[in-house]
């Protein structure tokens, strides 16, 4: 681990010289290449230099106790021994974490997608309900949400709905939210009092750039039609609305938000470039002979991941066992515990791989 950090740390310093030179400065694209390869390491770079200011610090405290010094002085040095002990442990877990690979996707934004489930009205509810959940949270996290297709019920849940994300590192804190999530509670049109059990799936597809997938136009068959608006109804007389079909694979996205036929084809397209992606490192991954499944989940929609009990004020996780007692507040977009804890079981899961 220290040949690997030492080596990251002179890959650190050469291009902070190669950014002060003043050819670099004046190629704009050679300048952008560095910057960023320089401002990937400095998290790890940092952390490993305070790691060697603690493993200096600890060696001079060992040195000053074997001369024998006065059982006080004494004292003080073997509790800065155990601080330093401890820091030590800390940031070498810290270091391990931040050598894991990289998911290549996780600074890419995000297509989401939210479906209502089993449980009719009261599942398209639901999934209403998450959608607002999720831009509430993205609000938090300062992101920018663009709805890309919508279909709505009449009384204002949602059937689906397809919507982009788009923020630093929206792909890292999402890509555990993919599966089936599942809601207890009375539903407005239940008139007994009694709890109903509905679901909702979710998937998370890191957006694609258009140089990943390559798209042959005349594999696509392209159609317009009228949009609609809840139950079906007409909202306007000309055809904006899109549908793509991939002939190869048969995925199909349409898009009607937008007034204008070019820039519902445009959305349908990111879509559609996603799931692509999507089904291409599905396969990927089939292939790879005893991959070992991620403790979290597959990600897989079939997948119960979280259930939601309204009555008993409750979230559960039931791939990592979390519970919570603050599903009010986890319904308004303050999901970060929840997140930080897939990610943390993640990190872990992967360090004993690596172990």
């Amino acid at each position: 681990m220290l040949e690997k950090l030492s080596s990251l740390e002179e890959k650190y310093e050469e291009l902070s010289e190669l950014l002060s030179r003043p050819e670099t400065l004046a190629d704009q694209s050679k300048y952008q290449k560095y910057a960023k390869a320089h401002s990937d390491l400095s998290d790890i770079v940092g952390k490993y230099r305070q790691y060697k200011r603690v493993l200096a610090e600890a060696e001079e405290t060992r040195q000053m106790m074997q001369e024998g010094p006065e059982e006080e002085f004494r004292q003080m040095l073997l509790e800065e021994q155990e601080n330093l002990e401890g820091q030590r442990e800390i940031l070498e877990q810290e270091l391990k974490v931040l050598l894991l690979p990289r998911d290549p996707n996780d600074e890419k934004n995000v297509i989401m997608e939210i479906r209502a489930g089993t449980g009719g009205e009261e599942a398209a509810l639901f999934a209403s309900d998450l959608f607002r959940m999720y831009s509430r949270y993205a609000e938090n996290q300062g992101w920018k949400i663009e709805i890309m297709d919508a279909h709505y019920t009449d009384i204002g849940g949602i059937k689906e709905i397809i919507l982009g994300v788009e923020g630093q590192g929206a792909y890292s804190k999402l890509k555990f939210e993919s599966g089936v999530h599942r809601v207890q509670r009375v539903p407005t049109t239940e008139s007994g009092g009694r709890i109903h059990t509905s679901a909702a799936t979710v998937a998370v597809l890191p957006e694609a750039e258009e140089v990943e997938v390559d798209i042959d136009p005349n594999e696509l068959r392209i159609d317009v039609f009228c949009s609609s608006g809840p139950g079906g109804q007409s909202v306007n007389t000309t055809q904006s609305a899109v549908r793509i079909t991939h002939l190869p694979t048969g995925l199909v996205v349409s898009c009607q938000d937008e007034k204008s036929q070019h820039k519902n084809k445009a959305k349908a397209m990111r879509v559609l470039r996603s799931r692509l992606k999507d089904l291409m490192e599905e396969e990927q991954n089939a292939q790879l002979a005893g991959t070992r499944k991620n403790q979290v989940g597959t990600g897989d929609r079939s997948e119960r991941i979280r259930t939601y009990n309204f009555p008993q004020g409750r979230v559960s996780d039931h791939r990592i066992n979390l519970t919570l007692h603050k599903l009010d507040m986890v319904m308004e977009g303050q999901m970060a515990e929840i997140i930080d804890a897939l990610t943390a079981n993640d990190q872990a899961a992967k360090l004993k791989q690596v172990d």
